[in-house]
C-alpha cells in the first residue's frame, strides 16, 4: 500500500486504466457493478466545472490588467487553436482519402438508423453564444453562454478598475477556494478512471469493434499523428519546450479525458497539469484553457472529416471539391458550437451529414463505436488545448509586469 500511495498521479492513472481493460475483459458484462465509482468521479467533476469556470475565467482576465493585454492574449489564442483545428481537419481528410474506411462496409445494418436531430447553423451557433439570461445559462450548465457572461464580468472589473476592486478579490479568492476543491477531487482519478473503463470493455468487448475497426483505427491513428506532430511542432518552435516533456506533463488530463470522454469535465485537471508540469501562469491557463475546452476540438474535427468520407464510401457517393471544402470549414468553424461532453461529436455529426447531403443513416454505424473514436478525439482536444497555453504562455513573458503597472493605476 505503501508503495501505492508514493506513485504519480500519471503511475496510479496509467496502473487503473489497465486494470480496467483487463478486468472487463476477463469479467465480461458483471463488471458493471463497480460502474456507480466512474459515475461518482463524474458527478464530482459536473458539481465544479461551472464555479471553477465562472471563478478562474474572471479573475484571470480581470487579472490581465486591460484591455489591450486582453485583446492581444485573446487574438493570439483563438488564432492559434483555429490553425490547429485546420490542420486536424485536414489529416483527417488525408487519412479518410488514403485508407478508404468505408470502402468495403455492410450498409445493411443501417436500417434501423436513428433519426437526424436538428441543428444549428453556424450563425445560430455564434448568435446563442450570448445569453439573454446568464442566470439561467449558469443553472442549465451552457458553457458557451457562461465563458461569454464570465468574460464579460472580467472586462467590466478591468474598465472599471479601482470601485470594483472588491469584485476582484471576491472571484479571485473564488478560484482559490475552487482551485482547492479540485486538488482534493483529482486525487480519486485512478477510482474514476477505473470505474468508467472497467463497464465499457465488459459491455462492449472487442468483438464489438471488429466490422468497423477500420474506420476506428483510422481516426485512432490520425488523432496520434496531429498530437505527435502538430503539438510537437508548436511547443518546440514557439515555447521552446521540449516535446516529451510536454507529452509527459499532460499524460495525466489526457488519459483522464480518454475515460470520460468530456473535454469540459477534464477541465480541471487539464488546469492543473498545465500550471504544475508545464509552468504555464495561473493567470493564463484559466482564461486559454476554460475556452480552449469549448471551442477548440481538435479531435472532433477531425473526427467529423474521416466520418464524412467514411460515409461517403460506405453509400458509394462521390464527393465534389465543394463538398470537401464545406468539410473544412463546418469542420473548422463547427467545432466552436460543439459541447465538450460525451457523444457531442455525433451530433454535429448529423450537421456535417446533412450539409453535405449524405446518407444520415450512416449514424446507426457510427454510434454503435463512436464511443471508441469519442476516446481518442476528446484526449487529443484537451492536449491541444494544453499546447495552446504553453505557446501563448512563452509569447507572454511579460505577462505579471503588465498586469502589475496596470493594476497600479487602476486599482
Amino acid at each position: 500500500m505503501a508503495k501505492i500511495k508514493n506513485m504519480s498521479m500519471l503511475s496510479q492513472i496509467i496502473v487503473a486504466f489497465v486494470l480496467a481493460i483487463l478486468a472487463g475483459i476477463i469479467i465480461g458484462p458483471d463488471i458493471a457493478v463497480i460502474a456507480p465509482l466512474g459515475d461518482l468521479f463524474l458527478r464530482l467533476i459536473q458539481f465544479i466545472i461551472i464555479p471553477l469556470i465562472v471563478s478562474t475565467l474572471i479573475a484571470g482576465v480581470a487579472s490581465t490588467g486591460n484591455m489591450e493585454t486582453l485583446g492581444r492574449i485573446g487574438g493570439k489564442t483563438i488564432l492559434y487553436y483555429i490553425c490547429t483545428t485546420f490542420i486536424a481537419v485536414t489529416i483527417g481528410l488525408i487519412a479518410g482519402f488514403l485508407f478508404s474506411p468505408g470502402t468495403g462496409v455492410d450498409i445493411s445494418s443501417a436500417s434501423d438508423a436513428p433519426e437526424a436531430t436538428e441543428t444549428d447553423g453556424i450563425i445560430s451557433v455564434l448568435l446563442n453564444i450570448i445569453p439573454t439570461n446568464p442566470i439561467e445559462s449558469l443553472s442549465s450548465g451552457d458553457i458557451l453562454q457562461i465563458i461569454f457572461f464570465s468574460i464579460f464580468v472580467g472586462i467590466g472589473i478591468t474598465m472599471v478598475g479601482q470601485k470594483a476592486e472588491p469584485v476582484y478579490r471576491f472571484f479571485d479568492g473564488f478560484a482559490e477556494i475552487m482551485y482547492k476543491i479540485t486538488w482534493v477531487i483529482m486525487k480519486l482519478i485512478p477510482i474514476g478512471v477505473f470505474g468508467l473503463l472497467a463497464p465499457i470493455i465488459g459491455e462492449y468487448g472487442l468483438s464489438v469493434l471488429m466490422p468497423l475497426i477500420k474506420l476506428i483505427s483510422v481516426v485512432a491513428v490520425a488523432c496520434i499523428i496531429h498530437a505527435l506532430v502538430t503539438y510537437s511542432i508548436a511547443v518546440k518552435t514557439f515555447a521552446k519546450m521540449n516535446p516529451l516533456k510536454f507529452f509527459k506533463g499532460i499524460a495525466p488530463a489526457s488519459l483522464v479525458a480518454f475515460s470520460t470522454q468530456s473535454s469540459s469535465g477534464t477541465l480541471p485537471v487539464t488546469i492543473k497539469c498545465s500550471e504544475d508540469h508545464l509552468s504555464v501562469s495561473q493567470k493564463l491557463s484559466s482564461f486559454i484553457l476554460p475556452l480552449g475546452a469549448t471551442i477548440n476540438m481538435d479531435g472532433t474535427s477531425l473526427y467529423l472529416s474521416v466520418a464524412a468520407l467514411f460515409t461517403a464510401q460506405a453509400f458509394g457517393v462521390e464527393l465534389s471539391i465543394g463538398q470537401i471544402l464545406m468539410i473544412i470549414l463546418i469542420g473548422t468553424l463547427g467545432s466552436i458550437g460543439t459541447a465538450g461532453v460525451p457523444g457531442a461529436g455525433l451530433v454535429m455529426l448529423t450537421l456535417v451529414l446533412t450539409t453535405l447531403n449524405l446518407p444520415l443513416e450512416a449514424l446507426a454505424l457510427i454510434a454503435g463505436v463512436d464511443r471508441f473514436m469519442d476516446m481518442f478525439r476528446t484526449a487529443v482536444n484537451i492536449t491541444g488545448d494544453a499546447s495552446g497555453a504553453v505557446v501563448i504562455n512563452a509569447s507572454e513573458p511579460n505577462l505579471d509586469d503588465d498586469a502589475n503597472d496596470s493594476n497600479s493605476t487602476t486599482r
